[in-house]
């Protein structure tokens, strides 16, 4: 777990608030150089595709414009609902671009590692590394169908719109897939 870190912290700064109020917080991010569950400056390396969490070992999984980044979705949403306990939950934002329309694949990786580009390339901001992430799908409303498909989880997508609270937007959505404490129940 040697690594030297250098430039900005990778932790958010609104996960300090987070830190600050919720005994047992563990942020993550993912840090390819940083062999996966090391942590660094606070923050414990992770790849969603292949988390070295424990199963059913976390309550709540938040993770903030991440999902659009992943070049293997449906193995980060096995991951999350192998990591959560029963009763856990993932909270997430996601851009949903493609709203009603099917998602649409823009970047993959080919047998060797090596990124194809199916769309024009196109990247968000990221804390670490070289500022920039490569969007590797534009997510629609069909989200719900590839995370249930993945992980056998049910999602609820929470749509924020109250204007008298000053929020009205474009891609604000709130995203939460939950896991079952038991058996499903038919009623």
């Amino acid at each position: 777990c040697n690594y030297n870190q250098t430039g900005k912290s990778p932790i958010p700064a609104e996960a300090e608030q987070i830190r600050r109020e919720c005994a047992g917080y563990v942020a993550s991010q993912w840090l390819p150089e940083v062999t996966g569950g090391c942590t660094v400056a606070g923050v414990r390396a992770e790849n969603l595709e292949q988390m070295t969490f424990a199963d059913a070992s976390i309550d709540v999984h938040i993770t903030q414009d991440v999902l659009e980044h992943v070049f293997d979705p449906a193995a980060a949403f096995k991951e999350i609902a192998r990591t959560l306990k029963p009763g856990g939950v993932h909270v997430f934002t996601v851009p949903l671009v493609r709203r009603f329309a099917a998602s649409e694949r823009r970047a993959r990786l080919d047998r060797d590692g090596h990124v194809v580009h199916l769309l024009a390339e196109q990247y968000h901001g990221n804390p670490v590394g070289d500022g920039r992430s490569l969007v590797t799908i534009d997510w629609g409303y069909d989200i719900c169908d590839h995370i249930a498909r993945a992980s056998g989880l049910h999602t609820q997508i929470i749509v924020i719109d109250d204007i008298s609270q000053g929020i009205r937007a474009r891609l604000n959505e709130v995203l939460v897939t939950f896991k079952p404490v038991g058996e499903p129940s038919l009623l």
